[in-house]
């Protein structure tokens, strides 16, 4: 079964996705920028990581419901 150009946007928007919530995960896991940053705007940028990777998940379940 050849993929419908609407399942092609949902598996374009996971790789985009994943390639941003890698690159926040690698910045507050990695960068001493990181540290310091006002504590508040971390937690910030840590929920919006959690987030993403669940976002992320939820479009790789779709994305393996394509039939």
């Amino acid at each position: 079964m050849a993929i419908q150009p609407h399942q092609q946007r949902v598996i374009d928007e996971k790789a985009e996705l994943d390639t941003k919530a890698h690159a926040l995960s690698q910045f507050i896991g990695c960068s001493p920028i990181f540290e310091t940053i006002d504590p508040a705007e971390q937690e910030r940028l840590k929920v919006q990581n959690d987030l993403m990777w669940q976002y992320s998940e939820i479009l790789g379940l779709r994305i393996a419901a394509f039939e």
